[in-house]
């Protein structure tokens, strides 16, 4: 990947046909991965800052898509992290005195259902050329990192912790030999991490800490409890004060997740957006001792994704505020203007933003489809082209010539291209054709004639898709009787391969078509543990705040592997840990959960592949 500066959101492909014969290593070595598409969109900024010495020098980090760096300004990009054992960037921090010097806290911040961990904070002296690891490895999610001004060798580093657990290593941290040691300084616990946090620029040792009590599980996520909370020190952590039990203003109720903000021009304005029953922006005008609250309306949404608000350096009445939208705010947050979303071509979901402290009309965004410049304080964007940071769930082949490459993206929809172009120039945007919308998942063009074929969205949205004409025909299977039918976020689907118009899917039950989805029978009764507990969480789940989006639904199949042998045998997985076959088409079925040696109970079987040589060989994945 060390070569992609040229090409958004990518799919690295290499094809080769070796057949059975042993393999050896040295003859995979000298195949080269290129990148092929697509270009239009790129994927999930996580991360940003700006070498302020040379501000054309700009780092940002991406949801699983690592460091990239641009030394003219956002012309092009290179990788830089690629060989590190994570990918997934919570934040990233130059210390400005010497900006080869840079901190990359690794593991997403914004802890969705598919979000990647990280695996401690990393170094480098070099501007990127090398790196190293400089502990921290179990904290999962790093989503700040403060180097203090005056002495380069004091870091802080906030830990989020693990989305999927309790741990003790949530907290804030800190080191005063840069790295070699660390210390923490703040810890509440195990359920709750660091989700913010601010200094004052005109005295490093006071600081704001925004704890956040959180956990996810596969079917529910709750955000907020007693853990959460807004702590104060003035002595650099040797000490802490909680705003809630000051009783000056600040809401004193359960809180959930927290961002906040400092003005650089007048460090006594200060700002919390904060989830209680409701979400509330807060300002502080005396350096963050008395609160008062500014707005409960219009404000931002799903606080759990969502919490990033920015002020401008120069005017500390002027907030932006991150959350499916953008909007800025001219009056201290009484009231907000909208100025990024579909009505100017920007991506939603905005999670990193970066505002030049000299020049407050140069601003950077960065969302769930890539990064965004403006030069005139937010009235016009520009697109970057060239960030291949693109997450695909799924990709897949056709067997046209050339042949084509099919695959959903997060938040990107479902794409298909060419392999290669027959013609000069290469393959091009133009040769990209987005056929569905939504959270892209699996695409299966039809065997029998690559114009048609299914794709998929989220929570078992699927269609059959036309590429000449453009048409999508809705195909999800409905329920035929009393029982709500149950869709992962990622479905599963499977191609007949003894009858071309034919299509399985799957909710909690296996569903077969034999005509492209326009009639639908069930094979089977449900496959999972049908536990209705976890059925109900997904309902409600998201805390303080509800957000049920489906991706908590649970209970539900996630990978069907029909036999190329035999039409009658089919193998289904659940995100719930049963693994069923059938030798009868759905007649009859067996359950083999229990032939899995040392399986995790109720763990996700999300793919099964069968030999092409024994029939009655199978691989199972267990996550």
């Amino acid at each position: 990947m060390k070569t992609f500066s040229s090409v958004t959101s990518m799919i690295l492909v290499f094809i080769c046909t070796l057949g059975y014969s042993q393999i050896e290593k040295e003859h995979l070595e000298a195949l080269q991965i290129r990148n092929i598409g697509p270009a239009g969109m790129s994927g999930r900024v996580t991360a940003i800052d700006v070498d302020l010495t040379n501000s054309e020098n700009i780092y940002i980090g991406s949801a699983s898509g690592g460091v990239w760096k641009s030394t003219n300004a956002g012309t092009t990009w290179d990788p830089i992290f690629d060989d590190q054992a994570t990918l997934s960037i919570g934040s990233i921090k130059i210390n400005q005195s010497n900006p080869d010097e840079i901190w990359v806290g690794t593991g997403e911040g914004n802890p969705r259902n598919s979000h990647n961990s990280g695996k401690g904070i990393y170094r480098t002296l070099d501007g990127g050329l090398t790196w190293k690891c400089m502990g921290l490895e179990e904290t999962k999610i790093i989503h700040r990192i403060h180097i203090d001004p005056q002495n380069p060798d004091i870091i802080f580093a906030g830990a989020m912790g693990s989305a999927w657990g309790k741990s003790k290593d949530r907290g804030l941290y800190k080191t005063i030999d840069s790295g070699k040691t660390w210390e923490k300084i703040l810890f509440i616990n195990n359920e709750t991490g660091v989700a913010d946090m601010v200094v004052d620029p005109s005295n490093p040792n006071k600081i704001f800490v925004a704890m956040w009590e959180f956990g996810r599980k596969p079917w529910t996520f709750n955000s907020g409890g007693k853990g959460s909370g807004v702590y104060r020190t003035i002595d650099g952590g040797e000490s802490w004060v909680n705003l809630s039990e000051e009783e000056k203003g600040f809401p004193s109720k359960t809180l959930g997740r927290t961002g906040l903000a400092i003005s650089k021009s007048n460090p006594e304005v200060m700002y919390a957006l904060a989830e209680t029953e409701k979400l509330g922006l807060y300002r502080s005008n005396d350096g963050g001792y008395n609160w008062a609250l500014q707005s409960d309306e219009n404000v931002g949404n799903r606080p759990f994704y969502y919490a990033e608000i920015y002020v401008d350096p120069a005017n500390e009445n002027r907030i932006f505020n991150l959350w499916s939208y953008v909007s800025k705010s001219e009056d201290g947050g009484k009231t907000f203007k909208t100025i990024m979303d579909y009505g100017n071509d920007i991506h939603p979901d905005h999670h990193a933003f970066w505002i030049h402290p000299e020049n407050p009309n140069y601003l950077i965004d960065g969302n769930d489809g890539g990064l965004n410049f403006s030069y005139d304080g937010g009235d016009h964007w520009r697109f970057v082209t060239n960030l291949p940071i693109g997450q695909f769930y799924h990709i897949n082949v056709d067997q046209g010539y050339p042949f084509n490459i099919y695959g959903g993206m997060q938040d990107n929809g479902s794409w298909v291209g060419p392999a290669f172009a027959l013609k000069r120039g290469g393959i091009t945007n133009a040769d990209w054709q987005e056929i569905y919308f939504g959270d892209g998942f699996d695409v299966v063009p039809d065997p029998n004639n690559n114009r048609f074929g299914y794709a998929m969205s989220q929570q078992g949205n699927v269609a059959y898709y036309d590429r000449e004409t453009g048409k999508t025909m809705p195909i999800q299977p409905t329920r035929k009787d009393t029982t709500e039918l149950r869709f992962n976020w990622n479905a599963p689907i499977a191609v007949d391969p003894f009858n071309p118009k034919g299509v399985y899917f799957g909710s909690q039950y296996l569903h077969y078509s034999p005509d492209n989805g326009r009639s639908w029978e069930r094979l089977s009764n449900d496959l999972t543990t049908n536990d209705k507990t976890k059925q109900e969480e997904s309902l409600k789940s998201g805390g303080l705040t509800m957000d049920v989006t489906g991706a908590e639904n649970y209970t539900t199949t996630l990978a069907i592997t029909p036999s190329h042998f035999d039409e009658n045998t089919i193998w289904v997985g659940t995100d719930d840990g049963r693994l069923h076959r059938t030798k009868s088409k759905g007649k009859d079925w067996v359950d083999l959960t229990g032939k899995l040696p040392g399986c995790p109970k109720n763990a996700w079987i999300p793919q099964i592949v069968l030999s092409d040589l024994n029939e009655e060989e199978a691989f199972v994945v267990v996550n």
